[in-house]
């Protein structure tokens, strides 16, 4: 190995320990107490090391955005994957996403509620975020009804998913009552 492909290898490990990092300080203690400062004390580099990967907190939740939806992705297609017929499918991938949402709150905020930098719904978005909106198409497309464009139905429902996971997590919504809001969303939007 030459010593370019080592310094390289270095890179990205610092990089991935970074990103590691910040996500884990997000899910323990919020988005606030991610700092550079925090950051470098935590991972055992400066400052400038940190500016060396990411030109700031903006970036770091970027990062964090895309290696969570690329994690999303994952969860969606295996939940949909497990599941026997269309109305399994959209249930489980309901609940899926759901569970995701709010097992990572964190990456979950960095993925929709943060300015990560990223660029959703144009043709500068990244293939992660592509990717976990694909994820729920997949499953969302085949229950869209006659007529009805499948991507605009997947952003419908994707729009009602987030609408649970954000309401939920703040305390607005009964948690005993979670499993019937997912079949009411499946029995009303999905044409099965």
């Amino acid at each position: 190995m030459s010593v370019q492909e080592r310094k390289e290898r270095e890179r990205l490990a610092r990089e991935r320990l970074i990103v590691a990092t910040a996500r884990e300080l997000a899910e323990q203690q919020g988005w606030d107490a991610v700092t550079t400062r925090r950051l470098a004390e935590r991972i055992e580099y400066s400052q400038p090391v940190l500016y060396s990967h990411f030109r700031g907190k903006r970036e770091i939740i970027g990062a964090v955005a895309l290696e969570g939806a690329t994690e999303m992705a994952a969860t969606l297609r295996a939940a949909a994957a497990g599941a026997d017929g269309p109305r399994a499918r959209v249930t489980a991938l309901a609940r899926a996403y759901l569970d995701f949402a709010a097992r990572g709150p964190a990456v979950y905020d960095a993925l929709f509620q943060l300015d990560g930098g990223l660029a959703f719904a144009d043709e500068e978005t990244p293939q992660p975020l592509k990717g976990a909106f694909a994820a729920l198409l997949e499953s969302l497309g085949e229950v869209a009804g006659d007529g009805v464009d499948p991507g605009l139905f997947t952003e419908v429902f994707w729009a009602a998913l987030h609408g649970l996971a954000t309401l939920s997590r703040a305390g607005r919504l009964l948690p005993e009552d979670a499993e019937r809001r997912v079949e009411l969303l499946v029995d009303r939007l999905a044409v099965i």
